[in-house]
This record gives structure tokens, sequence and C-alpha cells, in this order.
């Protein structure tokens, strides 16, 4: 289904891309250092195996390891394999398990060494399971499509091997240059199958601790629905000088109080705290805080406005006849009327419901994969993605495709698109104005705030006797039901929805675009609203099944990246220009109070061991008075400088792996 990189829409886990690497401002906390922040999602289970949702890789991503993690500047670097190497060819993979890592309870007592059997063990398990992320690596390894598919039943022939005890060999079908990158994902972690056995159907229950095994920085103390995450310090871990908290504590926060987290920060109840500049409190926050007021660098992490274009259940809709869904189903698979949408929303009134006026601009984007996400011939994706999307039509000709500003929003270009989809679609029968059904957490105050705006530029543009935004104010559990946490296509309750995002799984665009191939995407039902493999009609109608070939020709092309990348750019044009998923926002860019020393955490544009989501707590340092916003800008060009040159150096050292 989605990978643990499907993001509900969030309020304050927005904090990492900001608080990577190294700084002199501030004193050391001294003693036991506890860090304090809040959460929204309860996970549904800690199967860190099979599931997808960010909700429980945020708690397993701290308590599990896999093969190879980030480092601050972004390089991958041992974990649990101490070393690794790879054919000339490309096609194997062997890791060195390190002697030291071990298996610990929730209790912190030693339960066996970690094992090269532990990752053929998890790897098995994973797919019996049909785990969410599979698809990640499915096509990858060697045999494991077979054997998931059934057409094999013996898992030896699934190119996965322990050597002996401290070697697992991986084989793939073809060379992957960004294959280690996925060597972070909870999909390729391993597990103790005496362990996994003993508990059956109890493995990985949601609350309860007892229910897996650690091997990583922390132990889960405890998680309280709705109320508390508490973890403590492995005191046995093998790299434990690299982790300086002792205590994490992370509170339920309902998204109500916008004022909250900032008081909590001032009291000492909070070490870092989102703020919301439209709440009634920011003006006197900003007379008393201001130097302290630091805005987060943009991270990988795209959230986006979905259609779905094949709707089937309505328990949730301010429709009063079957015209009016089918008018709006008709409407929706009409490409100049999702384009009319897309120009005429004003991103910028959308995003200073949370930013602020001022700082709106700082967390907008307009393309799913980010325009700097991937380089090639001296060229970021983003301009690849232009020279392809300019042949598509003059609406495309002066569009700006940067992240920090709204090459969007065109009023008069949304009304000359819609011009040409009340024809079409009048000449279809289709009655207006149409309506859309908008879900939102009603107890969330700047996500209501931001539908509102979303609902007010639609319909100032459009005009609101051609198109009414319905919002549908439901409670948090219901409109994650019905987005986020829906199973199938038919519990995907909504017309249009801005309550997801995505974070890339590894440092491939395939990462992004694959999630949404009509025939094997694992996100079509979230994003589009209809399953995929199921040759569905609508998918056809809009041009999904082109869309695929291009994904299809792009993930072929496995030896010359600046090609690959291209050809991944002519499918991500094709997807701006269909408008069937609107991009809105990243996930950081926006405002804290802060007593984390800046960019000391691991830092990654993907995978679960250094991106913005889950936010990682190896590494973090705490100091005792909040950070300046003058001590974020110089820790920030600091560490930028120092991380251009620990990347060339590492893709120096890579040549070293070759054997």
């Amino acid at each position: 289904m989605k990978t643990r990189k499907v993001l509900a829409l969030a309020g304050v886990t927005l904090l990492a891309a900001g608080v990577l690497a190294a700084c002199s401002g501030g004193s050391a906390t001294k003693g036991e250092q506890t860090f304090a922040f809040t959460y929204e999602t309860d996970p549904d289970n800690l199967n860190y195996l099979t599931t997808s949702k960010a909700a429980t890789s945020n708690i397993t991503s701290n308590v599990i390891d896999g093969l190879l993690e980030n480092d601050r500047y972004g390089n991958l670097i041992p974990s649990m394999a101490e070393d690794w190497s790879v054919s000339k060819d490309g096609l194997t993979y062997t890791y060195k398990i390190r002697q030291d890592a071990k298996w610990y309870t929730a209790e912190g007592e030693e339960y066996a060494p970690v094992k090269a059997q532990d990752f053929v063990t998890g790897l098995k398990y994973a797919t019996d399971k049909k785990s969410q992320a599979l698809y990640l690596v499915q096509d990858s390894i060697k045999g494991l499509d077979a054997y998931a598919k059934g057409e094999t039943t013996d898992f030896a022939q699934v190119g996965i091997k322990a050597l002996d005890d401290q070697t697992v060999q991986y084989t793939l079908n073809k060379p992957e240059s960004f294959w280690n990158s996925k060597t972070t994902m909870g999909v390729l972690a391993p597990v103790n199958e005496e362990f996994l056995n003993s508990k059956g159907d109890d493995f990985a229950k949601a609350t309860d601790p007892s229910s897996i095994l650690y091997n990583g920085p922390y132990l889960l103390k405890s998680l309280v629905a709705k109320s508390s995450v508490e973890f403590a310090k492995n005191p046995n871990y093998w790299d434990k000088d690299n982790v300086h908290v002792d205590k994490i504590k992370l509170s339920f926060w309902d998204g109500q109080d916008t004022s909250k987290p900032a008081e909590n920060f001032k009291d000492g109840s909070l070490t870092a705290a989102r703020l919301y500049p439209t709440s009634a409190s920011f003006a006197e926050l900003e007379k008393t805080m201001k130097d302290n007021i630091v805005y987060t660098q943009q991270d990988s992490t795209t959230y986006l406005v979905g259609t779905n274009i094949d709707r089937q259940s309505y328990k949730y809709t301010s429709k009063t006849s079957d015209e009016q869904k089918t008018s709006t189903k008709k409407a929706l698979l009409n490409k100049d009327f999702r384009q009319a949408i897309a120009f005429g929303f004003d991103r910028t009134a959308y995003a200073s419901q949370v930013n602020g006026a001022s700082g709106a601009s700082k967390i907008l984007r307009n393309l799913f994969v980010p325009p700097t996400f991937v380089q090639a011939d001296g060229k970021n994706f983003g301009d690849m993605v232009k020279e392809k999307l300019v042949t598509y039509g003059d609406e495309w000709k002066d569009v700006n495709l940067t992240d920090a500003q709204d090459g969007l929003y065109n009023p008069e270009k949304a009304k000359a698109e819609f011009v040409k989809a009340k024809s079409a679609l009048q000449a279809e029968g289709v009655q207006f104005p149409i309506h859309l059904d908008m879900p939102v957490d009603q107890t969330a105050t700047t996500k209501v705030q931001r539908v509102q705006s979303f609902k007010q530029s639609v319909e100032e543009t459009l005009g609101a006797d051609n198109v009414v935004i319905d919002i549908q104010q439901l409670q948090k559990d219901e409109v994650l039901n019905i987005t986020y946490f829906a199973e199938t296509a038919a519990g995907e309750d909504w017309d249009i929805s801005d309550n997801v995002g995505w974070t890339p799984d590894f440092a491939d665009p395939s990462t992004y675009l694959d999630i949404i191939k009509p025939s094997v995407g694992e996100n079509t039902k979230t994003y589009l609203g209809f399953d995929s493999g199921t040759d569905n009609a609508a998918a056809k109608k809009v041009g999904l099944n082109d869309y695929e070939k291009l994904v299809t020709e792009a993930g072929n092309d496995t030896i010359d990246v600046a090609k690959r990348y291209d050809k991944y750019a002519a499918a991500q044009a094709w997807l701006t220009d269909s408008a069937l998923i609107i991009p809105t926002t990243s996930l950081t860019g926006r405002p804290i109070l802060s007593k984390m020393v800046p960019f000391t955490m691991p830092f990654a544009f993907s995978g679960n061991k250094g991106t913005s989501d889950p936010l990682l707590y190896k590494y973090l340092e705490l100091q005792d008075k909040a950070v300046t916003a003058d001590e974020y800008q110089k820790a920030q060009d600091k560490w930028l400088k120092e991380k251009e040159e620990s990347n060339k150096k590492a893709q120096e050292e890579l040549a070293k792996h070759v054997k």
C-alpha cells in the first residue's frame, strides 16, 4: 500500500532538515539529557518490516538499525554492517556484520547477537506478510518477484544469502547505483527468528514495547495512545558514544491550540516547538523571542493535493444527487478542469495559514520530485523537467519550478483552462457547479485554515457558480481512516485531499514517480483514488498508462545516470501537465524554537536514517539556551561548506568498495 514515507499532513514533526551538523552556539546541557517534543499520529503497529506509515517509522527508526545509516552530511556509513563491497558488474553486494551488534529486550537485557541470517529472516517475513514497502526491493533482488507472486515457493532461490554468521550477500537483477540507500529502509531490516516465532501474531503490537527486539540507539519504554511515547538510551548499544540524549519524551498534541507548543517551550516543557505565525499569540512571541525564531531549510518531503478520479464511497459528502456525483467524476477526468484548479490555487495564501505571510514562500514546492533532488550534466532535476514541460503547451512557458515560490498560481491561465473544460464537459451533459468534497481534521486549526484558503482562492478565480469546494470538517480519526489509513480505494472518501505527503525512500527519482504507476503503484489509492493492478478505466482515461511507459523506460536505463534522470524528467513533466496531483509545500522550512544544537542530527534526502521524517535522535546534541537565528545561520553556512567537502570525499571512497 503505502511506504512509511506516506505522511499524514503534519503539524509538528517539522524539524530535522534544519537541525543537522555541528555548531558552537550555546552551552552543552550537563547531566542527564531529555528531549521533549510532540507528536500527532499514533502508530497502528510497530512492525518495521511490513508497515509503511510514518507514524510507525518515527518510532522504529530510532530503535532498529539496518546495514547502513547516514551521517550528518548525508553520506552512507556503516551501521549493523561494519564494511561492504560491490562486484564490478554492480550486481552483488556483500556486507560484513559487526561482531558487537546485539539484540536487546525492551528492558535492555541482551537477547542474542545480530547475525547475517537475521536479514534473510527479515526479508522472508516481509515478503510472506506482503509488506507495504516490498515494492522497494521486489524488482531489485534476484528471484524475489517470483517468490512474492507465488511462482516459486523456495526462498533459497531469492538473491539474499547468509554466507556465514557475519556475512550477508544480495544479488540484484540489474545494477542500482542507489541500492545502498535502500538498506536504511525497514523492509531490509533484520529480525531474530527465534523471537519472531515466539511472539507469533503478537509480534510488533502497537502499544507493547516488549513485542519487538532492539538493536538501535534507543529502547521504547512506553506508548500510550493519544497521550505519550517515551524512549530511553540503549546503554549497551555498540555506538553509544554517539547517543547524547538519554531520554525522549513525546506528548500527543491534537493541533488545536496553536499557541501551546511555544508556551510549553518557554516554560521548559518542550525542547523544541513548531511555531504558528497565524496564532493569536505569535505577535507577542515575536516581541520577546524574535532573535530565537529560526526557519529551517526545505527538505525532500512533498505535500500535495490529490484528485480522486474514481471515487466509490460517499459517506462524507455534500452532494445531494447522483447527478452531482457523476458530474464531479467527469470533471476530475478532464485535464483542462484539473489544470484550472492547479492554476487557480493560491499556494502562497495557503502556506501563509501555517507560516504567516512573511514565511509562506519558505515552504512552497511546485514539483512532486523536488527540483534539486538529483543533478546530472550540471543541471538540477527541475531544469530538466522545465525543458520537457514547455513542449506540452504555451501555458508552461513562463512557469518557474524552483522551490520557495509559487510558480503555478495564475488566475488568467486558470480561467482559460476552465473555459475549455466547461465547453467539453457540458457536451457530456455535466451540470455546474462542480462540487468537490475536501476532508479536514476539524480540531487542527491550521489545517482548517488551509483548506478554507484553498476554497477561497479556487472559488474566487473560477467562480462559485462553476466550482464549489465543500469542506468536510471531521474528527481526526475519521479523516485518517478515509485518507491516510484507508486500505483500499473503496475507503478513500473524498474528491480532493491535502491530507498526505511523500518522503523519498532512496536516492533516485523513481522513489517518487514509481508510486503511482497504475499497474503496480503503491499509492494510486492514496493520491488518485483507485487500486493499482485493476486495469482501472479512470486511470486509462486520464492517460496513466502513458505515464507508466515513461517511468518504466526511465527505470530500464541503469547504466547512464544522466539519461536515466532525463527520462524521469520527462515522466515528471507529464505528471505536472496532467495536474493529477498538485504539489503544495515541503515538510520543513517552517519556524521553530529549539534547544537542539543546529545540524547535529543525521541528514539525507531519502531513506529512514536521515530524513526530516522520521525525526532521529542519534547524534542529536542539546544546548541550555534557545538557538538564535544568527547561530543557526552561521551553523548552516559552516555545514554547507563541510557537506560539500565531505560528499566529494565520500564519492572518491566509493571506488574502494568495488571488488
